[in-house]
C-alpha cells in the first residue's frame, strides 16, 4: 500500500503538469464520488483538455463518413477526462484497475465510464499518459 502523503504528492504533480504544461482547465481533485460521496480507492483528477483527446472508433467512422464529402474540418470539442495518477514503480493488478472503474463518478456520462487517462509519474517527475479502457476496444481507423 502506498502512503497517503506520497499519493497526495503524485496527484499534485500530475495536476500541475496538466494545468501548466498541457493547458487543461476546470481541474478538480476527487477523493470521494460526487454521486454518492463514497470514498474512491485512489484520488482522481477531472478536467477539460484544450481539445478532444480520444474519439471512439465507432464515432470516428461516423464522423469520417459525414465529413468525407465536405471540406469542413472535423470538430474537436473537448470532453471532461478522468485522470488516475500512479507512480511507475507501483504494481497494479486488473482487480485494482477494476475497482477504480467501479468507483468512478457516473453522473457526467450515461452509463459506466469507459476509459481513464493513466498518468504515470517517474522519479525524475516525467509524466507519461496512457488511455486505460474498461474492457476491449477495437482499433482506431487511420
Amino acid at each position: 500500500m502506498v502512503e497517503k502523503s506520497y499519493i497526495d504528492h503524485l496527484v499534485a504533480s500530475v495536476f500541475d503538469n496538466l494545468q501548466y504544461q498541457h493547458e487543461w482547465t476546470e481541474l478538480k481533485t476527487l477523493t470521494h464520488s460526487p454521486v454518492d460521496n463514497s470514498p474512491l480507492p485512489r484520488p482522481l483528477i477531472s478536467g477539460l483538455p484544450p481539445r478532444q483527446l480520444y474519439l471512439h472508433p465507432d464515432d470516428q467512422i461516423e464522423m469520417l463518413k459525414k465529413h468525407k464529402s465536405s471540406k469542413e474540418r472535423i470538430p474537436e470539442t473537448p470532453v471532461t477526462e478522468w485522470v488516475l495518477p500512479v507512480h511507475l514503480s507501483e504494481k497494479w493488478t486488473l482487480r485494482a484497475f477494476a475497482s477504480v472503474f467501479d468507483s468512478m463518478p457516473q453522473s457526467t456520462a450515461p452509463g459506466r465510464v469507459k476509459r481513464v487517462l493513466l498518468a504515470t509519474v517517474h522519479d525524475d517527475s516525467t509524466v507519461v499518459y496512457y488511455f486505460m479502457h474498461d474492457g476491449i476496444v477495437k482499433p482506431r481507423q487511420n
